[in-house]
């Protein structure tokens, strides 16, 4: 399955911002067993290109790895070299989505105005983030009418209470951070297995829709 399928299969790309390096694999291994394999690391995050690497090699095929808040071209290929198989960004830099491509890897390209999302498409985006989702379901609905052939994956703001919501609403996939993984907690035994109850969750909500 490549990369773009996959995303779209899962539907939900969990954000991993501001956690301490130590702890991702351990992360990793509880969202794995909720049910969640695809994981975006962003680049904002302390030694987020070593920890690309090294989630990307010890994890191998059971987990998908990404790099998020991808701002330029340097960045995609410093993301990508380290084993980012997919590239997000919080805006429309068109240059990001350019290099993105050429490197063989899949684009998903921050956009939130309607003239935003239909460029990021045209640029070469394979799903578009519409950021911030926080301005509700019905955005969604309404952006279906004029483009019902560019995938969207809102972010910012889905929850367990309203993901359903924005599946109606046309959502192809879903970034999923704060809700899902709550950073000031300690990663302990308790806490990771309560990340792995919540996970199923997430999971379960995008399954047989």
């Amino acid at each position: 399955m490549d990369t773009l399928t996959r995303i779209l299969a899962h539907k939900i790309i969990v954000i991993i911002r501001g956690i301490d390096p130590a702890d991702i694999l351990n992360i990793a291994g509880a969202l794995l067993k909720g049910g969640l394999s695809v994981m975006e690391i962003t680049l904002n995050s302390r030694d987020a290109l070593s920890v690309i690497k090294q989630a990307s090699t010890q994890m191998g095929e059971q987990l998908l790895i990404g790099a998020g808040t991808v701002l330029d071209a340097t960045s995609v290929e410093a993301a990508i070299s380290a084993g980012a198989r997919f590239i997000v960004s919080p805006c429309l830099n068109i240059e990001t989505i350019r290099a993105t491509k050429q490197m063989g890897a899949v684009s998903i390209p921050g956009a939130f105005t309607a003239t935003e999302i239909l460029s990021a498409y045209n640029a070469g985006g394979d799903i578009i983030k519409v950021f911030p989702a926080s301005v509700g379901a019905n955005y969604f609905r309404d952006l279906r009418g004029p483009f019902p052939q560019i995938p969207l994956m809102p972010t910012g703001g889905v929850n367990l209470t309203n993901i359903r919501e924005y599946q109606k609403a046309g959502a192809v996939a879903y970034g999923i951070g704060g809700a899902l993984i709550d950073v000031s907690q300690k990663m302990s035994k308790e806490y990771l297995r309560s990340l792995t109850e919540k996970a199923k969750q997430f999971a379960e909500a995008v399954t047989d829709f």
